[in-house]
Order: structure tokens, then sequence, then C-alpha cells
């Protein structure tokens, strides 16, 4: 179980409204509750609920940014194995397993783009059809696709068929949540 820090941010932050999706900034001088450290963001419960703070903001809590992954150079096609370990630093910012193991990656391909690097499209999920955060996940993993070396493009689409249920999670992710 993740230790949760208690802190005043030390000037305003942008944060992300959960689950609501609303994009906002909370003031500098606001006491939160660091929640979960995963994927390289922040989950925080603050006065009025909780709030993903990106890890460019991480100065803001206190914290040291994790060192971002290099540029990436079209150096030919990408490894599936790669893109597959990049969804897996992606989380849902109320649940401590990552998108992958979750179950909500429905489908991964990967093909030739027009400078010979790598288009990778993706097809994934949510737990709840009415969650705010999709757009915010969806990108999350758009954006780590993107810095794998040899991807020129990617794409994140939600969608909606089948329905998620609770069967679709891994055993590893049933493991870390307990329902084992």
């Amino acid at each position: 179980m993740q230790q949760i820090i208690s802190v005043e941010l030390s000037r305003d932050t942008d944060a992300v409204q959960i689950p609501a999706g609303t994009v906002l900034v909370l003031p500098k001088g606001t006491p939160v509750d660091i929640t979960q450290t995963l994927g390289g963001t922040y989950t925080v419960h603050g006065p009025h609920g909780l709030f993903r703070i990106s890890g460019k903001d991480a100065d803001a809590l206190g914290l040291k940014q994790e060192d971002a992954p290099a540029a990436a150079t079209f150096d030919g096609p990408v490894d599936e194995k790669s893109v597959w370990e990049s969804l897996k630093s992606c989380y849902d910012p109320e649940i401590p397993v990552n998108i992958v193991d979750l179950g909500l990656v429905y489908d991964m391909a990967v093909e030739t783009g027009t400078s010979g690097g790598s288009k990778v499209s993706v097809k994934m999920t949510l737990t709840a059809p009415g969650c705010g955060m999709g757009a915010t996940i969806a990108g999350d993993a758009q954006q780590k696709i993107l810095t794998l070396p040899g991807v020129e493009e990617a794409t994140v689409e939600i969608v909606w068929d089948p329905p998620w249920h609770q069967s679709m999670i891994s055993a590893e992710g049933r493991r870390v949540l307990g329902l084992e």
C-alpha cells in the first residue's frame, strides 16, 4: 500500500479534477494529500475532492520530477513489446493498476508510417462510460507512445464495446487490488 503524504502546494498548480476531467488551477498554499504516484503523475486529495497533477508539476508538491523519456527518433519500426510496456506506465488516477492490467486496452496495432517510422493505434475503454478522465488517460497513453524511438504517430481511441467489467483485470491487477 502506498503511503499518503500531506503537503501544501508551493505554487499555483494546474490540475485535472477526478472524475469530471475539469482542468483548473489549485492555488499556492492549498493543502493536499498525495494518494498515488504512479506512471509519472500524481493523484492528490484536496479540500474539494480528487485531482490529477502532471509530473511536470512535481516541484509544487515538493517532489522531484521523474526523468522525461528522450524525444522519439524515427529509426525504423517500433517493437510491439515496447508499446505494451509504455501502456503499462499509464494509470487510472483512482486505481493503482495500469491500464493494460486493468483490462482497458482492447487492441494495439503498429503500421509503417509515411516517414518510415511507426504509426501506432490503440483502442481502449474506461471502467465507466461517464468517466470524465477518459481524454486525460487516453492523452497520457498517446504521449507515452510518442516518446518511443521509431514512433512518428500515435492515436488512442476510446471505445465502449465490449463494455468493461472486472473479469477483464489480469491476474497481476487482481493481486494488486486484493481481489485474489
